[in-house]
């Protein structure tokens, strides 16, 4: 397999020196007028009105030059002062510079950081390869889920050396948002930014569209968990045989561990630094945060109470007689969710349901966590919100959430495009002092995995199968306050984001620790 190109430019070198040395030996050699020149610092005396001077003029510049030093010639202190303070003034200018040419050599590309208007892209020299055909995706699920899957395609598509199409994202789920590729990310970036990795276009050309019109598109899913092999041995041959393949899904189809480091750096490369949400939520999410961090710091608290994530997990503790029965109508009222009925009590014993949102709130007083600290509600709609959503305003009275902190109008592009709105609560999550899921989704999975990868800011995950238990019996009057916040605390000691090594489990990659949520191989430290 040839060798990733991923990776930081060496550098230090440049660094070091701090300027380029023959730039350095040319100007050591220069006259000051022409050093002076040279640095751009003869203000209106451009090259070519120096030129442009006659002889006459010349000679009044030379006389008011020796004007200048013959003055004062009786105080031959007073020259050598004038003397020391020009040498000086001209060597700052010349260390000035020479920062500015050792700035060219800063890996700016690969650094990543959120203020992307800061930075002005410099795009890698174009790959070339010997194309072996083309792969379209249509990713399926939410933004996190078809995110991951987007990268892993990617990764794909490099090295079996095809042309990548950029995905179609799915508009059938349950959210119904017709947001597609362009009104999310950045699509000219995402394309320019992988150039020296992979070719990805817009759209087929001409040629191959025609093709798939008239004739037909190989269109199948691929194989959950798969290694590299498996798409060397059996998607390489297919794709070469009718020149275009189409993945049905794209959700979870390369495993997290076994695959060559120089793929799992891309697939880093592709979440962490091509995938750039457009200007315009960019910008809205900024503000945001802005308006967040000039308030003092902020929890982002990602709640996962909403009416859908309830009706489909079947967790309904907290929950009275006619809300159960109207979130077992909703599930009932969807064919595809597949498991209709769940027992409640035993799926919240085993840590499978999110927590409620009058649980997430003992658990955050249990550890501590400053009351007036502000918490931004990463999430959607939260079920019976008034009600049920009482306890934590009282416990954490600066409870914010992206309505409440930018006007009407600001939100209005993004209002009925669910995907869009959860771009923006993700990067405020990345943004945050503390981020806080309470159940293992794929957008907690993502962002704890992006926290890692920006130097392991604090997440906390939590333990629900243990908390649970910790819950009920300090509700019942077994533990008493003191006793639960102390066991609540020495559990989640190390659940913060910090390094770890990922969880590998022989011939079962479905069940090893998810590559997005640590994604070891691309971690400085690791």
């Amino acid at each position: 397999m040839k060798e990733s190109k991923i990776g930081f430019e060496d550098s230090a070198e440049a660094k070091e020196k701090g300027c380029d040395r023959n730039k350095m030996k040319s100007l050591g050699v220069m006259s000051e007028t022409e050093i002076l020149k040279k640095l751009g610092i003869f203000g209106e005396f451009k090259d070519e009105k120096l030129k442009g001077l006659s002889h006459g003029d010349m000679k009044k510049l030379d006389d008011l030059n020796l004007m200048v030093f013959t003055k004062s010639s009786s105080s031959q202190s007073s020259v050598w002062a004038l003397r020391v303070t020009c040498f000086m003034l001209l060597w700052t200018i010349i260390v000035v510079y020479c920062r500015g040419i050792g700035d060219e050599f800063k890996p700016t590309f690969f650094f990543f950081n959120t203020d992307h208007s800061a930075i002005s892209p410099s795009f890698p020299p174009q790959r070339i390869f010997e194309n072996n055909g083309y792969l379209m995706v249509s990713s399926n699920g939410g933004l996190n889920q078809m995110r991951a899957g987007i990268c892993d395609m990617v990764a794909i598509a490099r090295y079996l050396n095809v042309t990548f199409i950029v995905p179609e994202l799915d508009n059938t789920s349950f959210w119904n948002d017709p947001s597609q590729f362009r009104d999310i990310f950045d699509v000219d970036y995402f394309i320019n930014s992988l150039r020296d990795e992979v070719q990805i276009l817009k759209e087929l050309p001409p040629q191959m569209k025609q093709k798939i019109e008239t004739k037909f598109l190989y269109s199948m899913p691929p194989v959950s968990w798969s290694n590299m092999t498996y798409y060397y041995d059996v998607i390489l041959p297919r794709i070469k045989t009718h020149g275009v393949v189409h993945f049905t899904k794209t959700d979870a189809r390369l495993a997290n561990n076994g695959i060559p480091e120089e793929v799992q750096r891309l697939r880093c490369r592709v979440n962490y630094q091509a995938l750039r949400f457009t200007p315009p939520i960019e910008q809205l999410a900024k503000k945001i945060v802005r308006i967040l961090k000039e308030r003092g710091p902020f929890l982002s608290l990602h709640l996962r109470y909403e009416m859908d994530m309830i009706a489909f997990s079947g967790c309904n503790e907290g929950c009275n007689q006619q809300e159960i029965d109207e979130l077992t109508q909703m599930r009932y009222a969807f064919p595809w969710w597949k498991e209709k009925e769940i027992d409640s009590e035993r799926k919240r014993s085993q840590g499978l349901c999110p927590l409620t949102p009058e649980e997430t709130t003992l658990v955050l007083q249990a550890l501590d966590i400053d009351p007036n600290i502000q918490v931004y509600i990463a999430a959607g709609n939260i079920y019976k919100s008034e009600k049920r959503m009482k306890t934590l305003k009282q416990a954490f009275p600066n409870l914010v959430k992206k309505e409440t902190l930018v006007e009407p109008s600001e939100l209005e592009p993004f209002q009925n495009h669910s995907n869009q709105m959860a771009a923006l609560d993700y990067y405020v999550s990345i943004e945050s002092d503390i981020f806080v899921p309470s159940f293992k989704g794929h957008m907690a999975e993502l962002v704890e995995g992006h926290r890692r990868y920006l130097g392991f800011r604090k997440t906390i995950t939590l333990d629900r199968k243990f908390l649970v238990r910790l819950i009920d019996m300090y509700k019942n009057g077994t533990l008493m306050w003191e006793q639960f916040s102390s066991l609540v605390k020495s559990t989640h000691t190390g659940h913060e984001g910090k390094p770890t090594k990922r969880t590998v489990v022989p011939g079962k990659p479905k069940f090893e620790d998810y590559f997005y949520t640590n994604p070891q191989e691309c971690l400085v430290s690791s």
